[in-house]
């Protein structure tokens, strides 16, 4: 199987968040030693914004696209290419803000187009989307400082992180989602220690 790491933190040696990631292939390599691996950052190298000609090539027939709207649309096709290509997708980003990090927000807005990623049922805007990503399986590997963003937890609220990426990729088609967090970062000391040991578990038991 080919394996997308999508890298989403800011930071580099001190990103826990990479850590997982790192600690997931270290693992699934051993179970699955001919699998291969894509890696794309958007965190220390942020993938650019759309634009306005973005927008206009992205709705723009295939058959009547210019030069430009293909130039405008290239680094999003690369990128689009990379999902359909790959049967495993894992994303390690850090919270934000309650949220996730703009490099990674940008990202979404590249990959998340009409007729390539996703598609109105009818054919126009009838609010029933259908994901165009099959067959595929998501692994989102988070880091936050505070803890309780669960479901039904204290600060579940609050949790624009993981319950958007999952939300959005459930409507590019993915289904099979997985989602594990590393909490407490802020708190420091024992209680993250304990934090780390748990996720550390959890990563080497996927299979």
């Amino acid at each position: 199987m080919k394996i997308l790491i999508i890298n989403a933190s800011t930071r580099e040696e001190k990103s826990h968040s990479r850590a997982l990631t790192k600690l997931f292939v270290e693992t699934w390599s051993k179970s699955y030693p001919k699998d291969t691996y894509i890696y794309r950052e958007v965190g220390l190298t942020p993938v650019p914004h759309i634009t306005n000609e973005w927008i206009g090539a992205a709705f723009t027939k295939v058959e009547n696209r210019t030069e430009e709207n293909q130039n405008a649309l290239a680094l999003s096709n690369l990128l689009i290419k990379e999902l359909k290509e790959a049967d495993i997708y894992i994303i390690g980003t850090p919270m934000y803000n309650w949220s996730i990090p703009s490099g990674l927000k940008s990202y979404i807005d590249q990959v998340m187009r009409i007729n390539e990623t996703w598609k109105f049922k009818s054919g126009v805007p009838d609010g029933n989307y259908v994901g165009l990503l099959e067959n595929k399986k998501l692994f989102i590997l988070s880091s936050r400082g505070d803890t309780g963003y669960g479901e039904n937890e204290k600060n579940e609220k609050m949790n624009f992180q993981t319950t958007y990426l999952k939300f959005i990729f459930g409507i590019m088609g993915v289904k099979d989602i997985t989602s594990l967090s590393l909490d407490n970062e802020e708190f420091g000391g024992e209680i993250f220690a304990k934090s780390q040991e748990e996720i550390h578990r959890q990563i080497t038991k996927i299979k």
